[in-house]
C-alpha cells in the first residue's frame, strides 16, 4: 500500500517539477493535454495495487537539469519526439487488445494532435530521437518480456503519465 502512494507521490512531485520549469510551451496546461492525461488514467483496467511485483524502472533517459536545458535549446523537438514515441508504443495490435480501444482512439487522436501542431516548426534533434527511441526501446523489451501482460501494460501507462508530467 505505502508503494502505491509512493509511485502516485513520485507522479505529482514529476507534474509540479514539470510544471515550473519555467518553459516557453505551456503543455500540460493546455486543454487538449489535460484531456490526454484524463485518457491515459481511463485506461487503467486493474489497480496499480495489484500490479507491484510487475513494476519497473525504465531509466528516463533525462534528469529534471537536461530537461530544463532541452527546453531551452530544443524543447519542440523534445516534445515532438516524445509525443512520437508515445503515439508509436500505444499504435499496435498488442496495445489495441490490452484496452478499451474507444479510449484508445480517443487518446490516439489527442496525441496526433497534439504532435500536429508541432509539425509545422522546423525539428531536427538526432541525439534527442536517439535517446528517445533508446527508452522506448526499453518499454517495449519489457512488454514482450512479460507478454503484453496486463499488468505490464499497467505498469506502461503509469510511466507514460511520468513521461508526459516531464514534458
Amino acid at each position: 500500500m505505502a508503494q502505491i502512494h509512493l509511485l502516485e507521490a513520485g507522479v505529482m512531485l514529476c507534474s509540479i517539477l514539470a510544471c515550473s520549469l519555467g518553459r516557453d510551451s505551456p503543455w500540460i496546461h493546455s486543454l487538449k493535454n489535460r484531456e490526454i492525461f484524463m485518457l491515459l488514467r481511463q485506461l487503467e483496467k486493474i489497480h496499480s495495487k495489484s500490479c507491484l511485483n510487475d513494476g519497473t524502472y525504465f531509466k528516463f533517459p533525462w534528469e529534471s537539469e537536461t530537461i530544463t536545458q532541452i527546453r531551452k535549446t530544443q524543447g519542440t523537438c523534445f516534445h515532438y519526439v516524445m509525443l512520437q514515441e508515445i503515439i508509436n508504443l500505444f499504435n499496435t495490435d498488442d496495445s489495441r487488445a490490452a484496452w478499451n480501444n474507444a479510449l484508445l482512439d480517443q487518446l490516439l487522436s489527442r496525441l496526433h494532435h497534439s504532435l500536429e501542431q508541432l509539425e509545422e516548426e522546423n525539428l531536427a534533434c538526432p541525439y534527442l530521437g536517439t535517446v528517445a527511441r533508446n527508452y522506448f526501446q526499453k518499454i517495449n523489451h519489457y512488454l514482450k518480456e512479460k507478454a503484453f501482460s496486463p499488468c505490464a501494460w499497467e505498469v506502461v501507462r503509469g510511466e507514460m503519465e511520468v513521461c508526459l508530467s516531464l514534458m
